[in-house]
């Protein structure tokens, strides 16, 4: 299959199955989205759902995030990943966006990626989610996804991957695509085990195409395997009064 009807069959089937996919992180303006986007890196977006509420309760406003300092800021955000240096950063990003741009949020990528924390993926949620531009931002999900989906060749890096996405998708569906990768890579394309015999787009994934689909599987029953024989023969061996016991490691 050629790749290109790879992106026409991706764009297709999304367009139809996940019209309004979006973010999962929770925010009501720009300024709570990019603090989101910072604190989300390496982290996952339930737990900085679980976070943001109360940090944007003290913190309402990017002229209040501003007025504090990152010690105040790491007592909101101690639960998440690496919090002492996302503190300063928030500290940081805050007090540049007051200071040189009137506390708003820019829409272009090079001012994005002055404020502390704000990398080139940061920098292009932003623009796409917030300002709708035809920015593609790559997180694991959307490097892995395009990889086995075949939308990708021999891209190594996430700046590789992001030019190849933005070559051949469509620009108006470039924003959206986004969502679509990183949503099927949360919950059907997983890392370490893709839930192929669930996926609905196996007909044009190259991944699946290619086999290695059914190495995991054939892998995952050996295991499967291996550990039911050992819980047999651990049965064997153990009286009739460790039962309970038998009981614990076969649910293991």
């Amino acid at each position: 299959m050629l790749k290109k009807e790879r992106y026409q069959l991706f764009v297709e089937y999304f367009s139809k199955h996940q019209p309004d996919a979006e973010t999962e992180l929770h925010y009501s303006n720009p300024y709570e989205l990019l603090v989101a986007v910072i604190l989300s890196a390496q982290c996952t977006d339930k737990r900085i759902n679980q976070v943001t509420p109360a940090l944007f309760s003290r913190f309402p406003t990017v002229e209040d995030l501003a007025a504090s300092n990152a010690d105040e800021i790491f007592t909101y955000i101690r639960s998440v990943s690496y919090p002492n240096n996302k503190a300063k950063h928030l500290a940081g990003m805050a007090k540049m966006l007051v200071e040189q741009f009137g506390a708003q949020v820019p829409s272009g990528l090079d001012e994005l990626q002055k404020l502390p924390g704000v990398g080139r993926k940061t920098a292009n949620v932003i623009a796409s989610v917030i300002y709708d531009a035809p920015a593609m931002a790559v997180d694991t999900h959307v490097f892995r996804v395009s990889n086995r989906l075949g939308l990708t060749t021999n891209a190594r890096t996430p700046l590789a991957v992001e030019k190849q996405l933005i070559g051949y998708l469509p620009k108006e569906t470039i924003a959206m695509a986004h969502h679509w990768l990183i949503l099927h890579g949360r919950y059907i394309c997983l890392a370490r085990k893709p839930k192929c015999e669930i996926c609905p787009i196996t007909h044009f994934c190259k991944y699946y195409q290619s086999g290695k689909s059914a190495l995991i599987f054939s892998k995952t029953a050996k295991v499967a395997k291996s550990k039911s024989a050992k819980v047999k023969t651990t049965k064997k061996l153990k009286p009739q009064n460790f039962h309970i016991e038998n009981e614990a490691i076969a649910n293991d």
